[in-house]
């Protein structure tokens, strides 16, 4: 599985992938125009899921998320 990093963190589990992710993010209808989204850089690194992931669990999800794509990336 692959986890992506446009600043949020998306556990891909329907694996669409970077560019697939991008164009969802920047394609979603919202409502009165509230955002104009525009990914201008993504980085993805492949993981291993299971439930008690680091990711999963809100207090590990920062520290995987830095030692993922390393401290000072928010």
């Amino acid at each position: 599985m692959k986890v992506h990093k446009v600043v949020l963190l998306i556990v891909d589990h329907d694996d669409l992938g970077a560019a697939g992710l991008k164009t969802e993010i920047e394609n979603v209808n919202y409502p009165n125009d509230c955002v104009s989204p525009n990914v201008m850089s993504i980085e993805t690194r492949e993981i291993e899921w299971r439930d008690d992931h680091p990711l999963n669990m809100r207090n590990q999800s920062r520290a995987e998320f830095e030692r993922l794509f390393g401290k000072g990336t928010t």
